[in-house]
């Protein structure tokens, strides 16, 4: 009996198999990865705009799959969406931590499919300098998402990392627009090009803004 009882697991399991491959082979390419350029742009009133290349460190942690890189994304958002119209000074857009991580969330079983658990939590900062170089201006923008995902296979774990990395740039493209609005509002050039206000040191941390003399 046991090499019937063998062939007849064998004959069940060529189905779920092509099944599988069917599925792997068929499943939608993903698409490219996002622009920002389309946008309106965010026109400030500084001569120049640096977007520093975050340095790789654990504040910068992609677990993979990642058909889509946080960091990536989030430096290209600044050198898409922010745009000099200024004469003097100059800004610094700023990664400091951009992180996409994945751990299982159930381990599957008889009964029961494997999940994951992906979380992405992206943080930037823009600053404002004078002709002189000292800081005037600056703000912040955070934005954090998270998803459990049941594990299909690989293509099922790719897709599910590429929209929620997704998803958190369309979070911080509204946040970052709101505290520049909200923080840099007098860098912020609507008409002709002119000088950046002088005086003031403003400092917001992602709440309240806090004007403070200049030394």
């Amino acid at each position: 009996m046991m090499p019937t009882i063998t062939r007849r697991r064998v004959a069940l399991l060529l189905p779920l198999l092509a099944a599988a491959c069917a599925t792997s082979e068929t499943a939608p390419p993903l698409p490219p990865a996002p622009g920002y350029g389309y946008l309106t742009p965010l026109r400030l009133n500084v001569l120049d705009i640096e977007v520093a290349e975050p340095v790789p460190g654990p504040a910068f942690r992609t677990d993979l799959p990642a058909p889509l890189s946080p960091v990536a994304q989030a430096v290209r958002m600044g050198r898409e969406r922010l745009v000099p119209v200024g004469t003097v000074g100059r800004a610094r857009f700023i990664v400091d931590a951009a992180t996409l991580t994945r751990e299982q969330a159930t381990a599957g079983g008889l009964f029961a499919q494997q999940s994951d658990r992906f979380n992405v939590m992206i943080h930037v900062r823009i600053e404002i300098l004078n002709g002189e170089g000292t800081r005037v201006a600056f703000t912040e923008a955070e934005v954090r998402r998270n998803a459990t995902v049941i594990v299909e296979g690989p293509a099922s774990q790719a897709r599910a990392a590429d929209q929620i990395v997704r998803q958190a740039m369309d979070d911080l493209n509204v946040e970052l627009e709101f505290q520049i609005r909200r923080n840099l509002r007098d860098w912020i050039m609507t008409g002709d090009p002119g000088v950046v206000p002088p005086t003031a040191v403003q400092q917001e941390s992602l709440g309240a803004t806090t004007p403070l003399p200049r030394p």
